[in-house]
């Protein structure tokens, strides 16, 4: 397996890819990888000749420098899970100087007022730094198709609206959500949660799902302060904020429309350990 720790390889390796005109695949990752990484990953080993993975803890996205320091880093592990999926995938793993020089500093974007909902309200400049990181690692990895997972929704959208405003060649797959057996959704984060933590996160999906199986009949007040109930009893779990957004413009409603598709969004902490999670509702 290749294994690149700087830009000039990996750039010099996609140069001659793309000479023998092999399409590249790319999944963008901040490591610790589980379950839902290797789905994306293996989608886009089904349908690309080269398969890069890139694994950097992008630190101009995170607001809160606690949460910076406590990511988890498995590299090695990280290596080995790719190794056994397909030693064919090529794997960046940069430092942060090697993407940022000396000092690590977002981009400032206008995505449309996307970025300000849900995730933007709680984590200022976090999506800046998404966008930055992404361009960056679009600018060196050349992708013709790059792959997300739907659990993060709203940076989804993002990044396909990065896209558009950078004029980027590449094609956005959204993939759906990997979930544990309990109905969490795989998370890197999932790894600092104590016994009693993940016993009681799946009350998160659990939610959603009532929220999707009442959604036809009842308002979107009721099921907020439904939720927000749901919550208030469980010790582990603090319920941040639960919204029904539009899934285009991730606008919070108060009242449904006809012909708009619509999904729940959710932020909770357990601990100190911060958990998000959505659910399509028509």
């Amino acid at each position: 397996m290749q294994v690149h720790h700087n830009k000039r390889d990996i750039k010099a390796d996609v140069a001659s890819f793309l000479k023998e005109n092999k399409t590249i695949g790319f999944v963008p990752t901040m490591g610790a990888l589980h379950q839902g990484h290797l789905a994306l990953v293996k989608e886009a080993l089904d349908n690309n000749d080269i398969v890069i993975v890139s694994i950097f803890v992008n630190p101009t996205q995170f607001n809160n420098p606690k949460d910076l320091e406590k990511y988890p880093r498995t590299l090695e592990s990280d290596i080995h899970l790719l190794s056994d999926l397909d030693k064919n995938i090529i794997v960046f793993c940069p430092t942060s100087k090697d993407i940022y020089g000396d000092s690590p500093t977002a981009i400032h974007y206008d995505f449309g007022g996307i970025e300000h909902e849900m995730e933007g309200k709680f984590r200022p400049g976090h999506f800046d730094g998404v966008g930055t990181i992404i361009k960056y690692l679009f600018e060196i990895v050349s992708p013709h198709k790059a792959y997300f997972g739907e659990k993060d929704f709203q940076q989804l959208q993002i990044i396909r609206k990065l896209v558009e405003i950078e004029k980027l060649s590449v094609e956005i797959i959204g993939c759906q959500i990997y979930r544990e057996q309990s109905g969490l959704a795989f998370s890197s984060r999932n790894k600092r949660l104590s016994p009693i933590q993940l016993k009681e996160s799946p009350l998160i999906y659990n939610t959603l799902i009532e929220i999707k199986n009442n959604f036809g009949t009842k308002s979107v007040v009721s099921l907020k302060n439904w939720i927000e109930e749901q919550f208030k009893n469980n010790v582990e779990l603090e319920l941040e904020y639960f919204e029904i957004a539009d899934s285009s413009t991730l606008k919070s409603i108060t009242k449904k429309e006809e012909n708009k598709k619509y999904r729940a969004f959710i932020a909770a902490f357990a601990g100190d350990v911060r958990l998000i999670d959505n659910i399509a509702l028509n």
